[in-house]
């Protein structure tokens, strides 16, 4: 798919609830908070749609002069299915296709989003085009077709599309992407610590 036709919805709305009060959304990665890095490789992709908890929020602040669309999610509590269900309902009525990034995944770089972007056929039969790491797990980011809009705009809870992908069934391709980098996201201090031990 061209740049300019596939939207990244970035899910940044989380509670970030296992930092024990950190916030690991703002956590510094290359000299720049995790959801400013995050955005500018959704960025690399397309136009991006961030979802983030209500203003006023730090988040936002990591935000300022990106050409993005900010989501506030006043019902993020629920879980990742009111940022999907909002997002969802706020893309342009011709949206063919839009990725799903979530946004605590610092080792994701522009080229996974290129090569995953670049495996859409929407003359296939597949509705979903799903992140993988090398050894074929399932993972992020997820591409949806324009045919599973409607359900992704009812979901509820904190099913984060789960559903929606089972649902699609054989209609579901993964993309290999290098490593584990599509299933590495850091939800803990612990996690932190142990994903910086090996860069310094």
């Amino acid at each position: 798919m061209t740049k300019a036709s596939l939207p990244v919805i970035l899910l940044a709305a989380g509670a970030s609830s296992r930092m024990r009060g950190r916030d690991k959304l703002m956590e510094d990665v290359d000299g720049q908070p995790l959801l400013r890095r995050q955005t500018r490789v959704a960025q690399s992709v397309g136009p991006v749609m961030v979802a983030l908890p209500p203003a006023p929020h730090p988040r936002y602040t990591a935000l300022t002069g990106l050409d993005i669309t900010p989501l506030p999610i006043p019902d993020a509590s629920e879980g990742m299915g009111a940022s999907l269900r909002s997002a969802f309902a706020a893309l342009p009525p011709d949206t063919a296709a839009a990725m799903v990034m979530l946004a605590d995944m610092p080792d994701l770089e522009p080229s996974d989003l290129a090569c995953l972007a670049a495996s859409v056929d929407l003359s296939s039969e597949t509705l979903v085009w799903r992140a993988a790491t090398e050894d074929g797990r399932p993972g992020h980011p997820i591409i949806f077709a324009a045919a599973l809009f409607d359900q992704l705009k009812q979901l509820s809870g904190d099913d984060g599309g789960r559903a929606v992908v089972r649902g699609a069934g054989a209609r579901v391709q993964m993309v290999p992407l290098p490593g584990q980098r599509a299933r590495l996201d850091l939800d803990t201090p612990e996690d932190w610590a142990a994903w910086r031990k090996p860069q310094r």
